[in-house]
């Protein structure tokens, strides 16, 4: 492949990792950044932050390839995603799956520099990774599998700066799944007809005209694991304050959601970012204030 052939397909490539978009690897390192926080007594290991850094951002770039090599013959037929590079024929198969592969070869390098606890924990991140975007033609429940897969960073923070995960974190572990169920249902929401029409399943779909109670309950779950968290690691006033700015976003993203128009439904996924660095920010400022 010249040099000029790689310039003019590397925005195909951009676009099947999602690169373009990183509202996915914020979402997904928010949970890491909270766990290496809470397990290091607010001091990770700077060597840690950057393998789990780097890792969240090749992992949810992995996991976009094989969801559309997955999909590579249905997203043709959903609005938002007929012009994906798969669907369109721009990238083919061998390439996807060729990427998919090195990215998750990359990711186990820098897992290597870890510690075995570590190690051992990626192969079941590796694989819920593998398996989620085929969920979705098997149970109405695939967010659950996205939220384990998005959740994994959790014991494998604990068991990098520990070498052991307590019981306490698989708390933020729960607490973690519950809140990606509820922001990607929200994304769900977003393709609910399209989804219905050609037979994808989803807890959008599942919940029906009950995904606002649905969902809005499954945050108030959220909240409380994670004001339990707070207890088990003896965290102070400064994360409960950005535990309830997180819960008043929360609350705007009911409303948004309040009509289930398309586009507040997209926002009120994108708006998560804005949960997780609330809590984070409520760990950090335990940390020096505390």
């Amino acid at each position: 492949m010249t040099s000029q052939t790689i310039q003019q397909r590397l925005p195909d490539f951009i676009s099947l990792t999602r690169l373009d978009r990183p509202i996915g690897i914020y979402l997904l390192v928010w949970p890491a950044l909270w766990s290496l926080w809470l397990a290091s007594n607010g001091s990770p290991g700077i060597g840690n932050v950057i393998i789990f850094l780097l890792g969240c951002l090749l992992m949810r770039s992995a996991g976009c390839v094989i969801n559309d090599y997955a999909d590579r013959n249905l997203d043709g037929h959903v609005k938002r995603t007929k012009n994906r590079p798969l669907a369109t024929g721009k990238i083919n198969e061998k390439e996807a799956l060729t990427l998919f592969v090195s990215l998750c070869v990359i990711s186990f390098i820098l897992v290597l520099f870890t510690n075995k606890a570590t190690i051992y924990l990626s192969f079941a991140g590796a694989a819920l990774a593998a398996i989620y975007p085929f969920m979705k033609r098997i149970t109405n429940l695939p967010q659950v599998v996205l939220g384990a897969a998005f959740s994994w960073s959790v014991p494998m923070a604990f068991a990098a700066e520990t070498q052991a995960v307590p019981k306490e974190a698989w708390l933020i572990f729960t607490a973690s799944v519950l809140w990606i169920v509820v922001y990607d249902t929200f994304y769900a929401m977003v393709d609910r007809e399209d989804d219905l029409r050609i037979g994808i399943k989803s807890t959008a779909v599942l919940f029906g005209d009950a995904d606002r109670v649905i969902t809005a309950t499954l945050q108030l779950l959220f909240l409380i694991a994670m004001a339990m968290a707070g207890k088990q690691f003896g965290l102070g006033y400064p994360y409960y304050l950005g535990l309830l700015a997180a819960a008043v976003l929360c609350g705007y993203q009911q409303w948004l959601i309040k009509d289930r128009q398309r586009d507040k439904c997209f926002q009120a996924f994108l708006h998560n970012n804005w949960v997780g660095m609330a809590i984070f920010i409520g760990i950090l400022l335990n940390g020096f204030l505390m």
